[in-house]
């Protein structure tokens, strides 16, 4: 009976020590064992990430506006920037990416032209979380003319070179109009 009894203690003992490891009684909190090891990360994909974050928090949210007053000219916001449409051009052609000494694109001497196509607004109708609220679409036609240069690195290295590049684009600039008198809680009174 005393082998059994020791038997069973010390298997207590070992599958304690075993569902314990690291540091015992300084850290509080859950312990994540062998997942707890940093794994690096390539630079790449954290410039990816930030990249993402960035044309996201400027790009892909759709702005609320207050309601367009009466007689007042019904015109867009601002014309895209020159951030915006070289962001939308690498998406359409990208250059980022290339490797060092094997296949590099690059671009130079970058002349953007912008012009309006379209501005109207939509008749008012409801808008989920939102309530009553008017589309405004502004269209914009880019025309992006550039020097763009091929490295090939391999396996016979040579460069090309077009110096009349051009590269349309079309980008849409939609906002949202407040309808009629919004109630956005900022001045009510309790």
């Amino acid at each position: 009976m005393s082998c059994t009894y020791s038997k069973s203690i010390l298997g207590l003992v070992l599958s304690g020590m075993l569902a314990t490891t690291g540091c015992v009684g300084i850290t509080a909190g859950p312990n994540l064992g062998p997942l707890g090891i940093p794994i690096p990360v390539s630079p790449y994909f954290q410039d990816q990430e930030e990249l993402d974050f960035h044309i996201h928090e400027r790009y892909e949210r759709v702005p609320i506006i207050g309601p367009i007053t009466a007689g007042g000219p019904a015109i867009a916001l601002d014309p895209p920037s020159d951030d915006e449409v070289m962001q939308a051009m690498e998406k359409a052609r990208p250059v980022r990416g290339g490797i060092p000494l094997l296949f590099e694109r690059q671009r130079d001497n970058v002349q953007i032209v912008k012009e309006k196509i379209a501005d109207y607004v939509d008749p008012p109708r409801f808008i989920p979380l939102i309530g009553m609220a008017s589309l405004h679409h502004a269209h914009y036609k880019c025309t992006v003319y550039f020097t763009e240069r091929t490295i090939n690195g391999w396996p016979v290295p040579y460069t090309l070179e077009d110096k009349e590049a051009v590269e349309v684009l079309y980008i849409d600039h939609n906002h949202f109009h407040m309808c009629g008198n919004p109630d956005t809680g900022a001045s009510s009174i309790y």
